[in-house]
């Protein structure tokens, strides 16, 4: 037998997560059965959208319940298989969550391979991120030659993609993020303007660096970002909505006046579309996002940075860090080598 050593949900955040809400535990594994193999994780993604999934309400994907492990995307390597097409040795994309081993069903996994790119782009670049940057602002922002294209947390797997890809589609490319270090970054990406949202003048340095308005935003934080971005969107402009991170921690509404009857009015008088998407509903796209993107990426025309930290152990810090913006690009942990 296996053993697994696992982080899971202790209780339920009330704000921010801390590590009380933790739980590090290792248990032995069953032998995989047919159809399942045995894997060693290797890189364990760490994502805005896990602080939802521990709280207890309806989303668009379950719960995590309470003493189990911490959902997450991984990379493994196959130790012992009873499936046909995999056997050990193989590295596969899964989702194992945060453990150091897992049985998984073979059906469930992709295989992976590691001679095509560096193994951890599966979870970012070339994974779920990537493709969630791909379809979210083709299929719905539509960017065309010309347009302005503003993106938030652009420093970020998702918001780098969508500038990057907004450039390959003619449109001009506005990023938004927090520090000058990630600001200068953006410009070196080739984004057309890079703004801290963390200055004191951020809306007037935004509304400077867009005189022709905004035609699609890609919605990653909302807050004050929104705030001072929807005064900016043109007639017919387009809003993806991909996350929401800014209020992930929140307990209460934010304190201020009403601000629906103003969006309201926007997306009335200025005919706005704004779509809410989680990037599953465009999985039949799945095929020509990894053609085109590692292309792209070949090419040179799409960069890409990852913020890896070593250690299983480290998890529940580099988490909280990130629902902080303390990281600078994908977020993965190095489980092991």
């Amino acid at each position: 037998m296996t053993d697994t050593t696992r982080i899971v949900l202790a209780r339920r955040p009330d704000g921010e997560p801390t590590h009380d809400d933790f739980r590090t535990e290792t248990v032995s594994l069953a032998e995989p059965q047919d159809g399942e193999v045995l894997l060693q994780t290797l890189y364990l993604s760490l994502d805005p959208y896990m602080r939802g999934r521990m709280n207890d309400t309806k989303s668009y994907a379950a719960k995590v319940e309470l003493g189990d492990p911490m959902v997450g995307g991984t990379v493994s390597r196959v130790l012992q298989s009873n499936a046909e097409g995999l056997r050990a040795g193989d590295v596969v994309l899964g989702y194992a969550g945060w453990q150091t081993h897992s049985v998984e069903r073979a059906k469930h996994l992709v295989k992976l391979d590691p001679e095509q790119a560096p193994l951890s782009t599966a979870l970012g670049v070339l994974g779920m991120p990537g493709f969630t940057a791909y379809s979210g602002l083709l299929t719905i922002g539509q960017p065309k030659p010309g347009e302005t294209v503003a993106v938030a947390a652009a420093t970020g797997p998702v918001g780098s993609a969508v500038g990057q890809i907004a450039k390959i589609k003619g449109a001009r490319a506005v990023g938004i993020a927090g520090g000058p270090e990630k600001a200068a970054y953006l410009r070196e990406l080739g984004f057309d303007a890079a703004i801290d949202h963390r200055a004191d003048d951020f809306a007037e340095q935004l509304k400077a660096a867009v005189p022709d308005g905004i035609d699609v935003y890609f919605e990653n934080v909302g807050g004050k970002v929104w705030d001072a971005v929807l005064p900016l969107m043109n007639e017919f402009g387009r809003v993806p909505v991909c996350g929401l991170v800014s209020g992930y921690n929140s307990t209460s509404l934010p304190e201020g006046p009403n601000r629906v009857p103003a969006l309201m009015g926007a997306v009335l008088t200025k005919s706005l579309t704004l779509r809410g998407f989680i990037q599953r509903e465009f999985a039949d796209q799945m095929p020509q996002f990894r053609r085109e993107m590692s292309q792209w990426i070949t090419d040179g025309k799409v960069k890409y940075r990852e913020d890896i930290t070593q250690g299983l152990d480290r998890t529940v810090d580099t988490f909280i860090g990130m629902l902080r913006g303390e990281n600078f690009g994908k977020v993965v942990i190095e489980v092991a080598q």
